[in-house]
């Protein structure tokens, strides 16, 4: 069971042709980027994320960046699934690690490299099935979201030293919220902070407050910077556009 028979690495690459293998196949992207395309789905990966493809199933592997990657084929895997699957590594590149000692001792002449390469077969199958039966990355996004909702309005919340006590790296926690949500924790904050400016500025309760205020309720002790982050989102000034709001209202 979960025999390794091939272990292989990719430098950049920008395209595999579309193929199939009688065994089980897992890439593991170790940088860049790029798309695995199926007959009826595309999984979009970056470095850290692994793809597991069953076997006879056909499949290509672009990219307009480049890709790198390590690729292992694994016969007789003990998968408990069908279909192709992505999923990310962990902080501490688990999986990484294993895939480049497979790699090694794969393609190295030592004694007893048939018992160790045995050994990595087993540990990857059972890294996938860990990683795949266990939801820390849904919850952790969920968690993420829930903390800022309830503190986007304080001007002394610091997302950042939040971010700090979550036992994931910084990066791997930006990416994971990322792949959620579609925006960066930090960029989430900034916009649920800018949707709460709009709606004070076109209501007519508000439209009296002067922008310093409106900058205080929405997190913001700054009103400057506060004005250049609504800017940048509306396209104009916070005054100017609650001015073009009370026109077009008739106020």
């Amino acid at each position: 069971m979960n025999i390794i028979v091939y272990v292989g690495r990719n430098m950049k690459t920008f395209t595999c042709k579309q193929h199939s293998h009688d065994e089980w196949e897992l890439v593991y992207c170790t940088g860049g980027g790029g798309r695995f395309e199926f007959r009826d789905r595309t999984l979009k990966y970056s470095a850290g994320d692994l793809v597991i493809i069953p076997p006879h199933v056909l499949h290509a592997n672009n990219s307009d960046e480049g890709f790198t990657n390590i690729h292992i084929n694994i016969t007789d895997a003990t998968f408990n699934f069908k279909e192709p699957l992505l999923i990310s590594d962990d902080s501490e590149e688990h999986i990484r690690n294993a895939f480049n000692d497979a790699f090694y001792f794969f393609n190295s002449e030592i004694n007893s490299r048939q018992l160790i390469i045995a050994a990595f077969g087993n540990l990857i199958v059972n890294y996938v099935i860990a990683f795949r039966n266990t939801k820390p990355l849904r919850d952790v996004v969920d968690e993420i979201k829930s903390n800022i909702m309830q503190n986007f309005t304080d001007c002394d919340y610091e997302l950042d030293t939040y971010l700090k006590t979550i036992p994931f790296s910084y990066d791997y926690l930006r990416k994971l919220f990322k792949s959620e949500m579609g925006m960066t924790p930090h960029s989430y904050l900034t916009n649920l902070r800018i949707q709460m400016a709009e709606k004070l500025l076109c209501s007519s309760e508000t439209v009296e407050q002067n922008i310093s205020e409106i900058a205080y309720i929405c997190g913001y002790s700054d009103s400057l910077y506060f004005s250049r982050v609504f800017k940048k989102n509306f396209g104009c000034s916070p005054k100017n556009y609650a001015a073009k709001r009370m026109k077009a209202s008739g106020m």
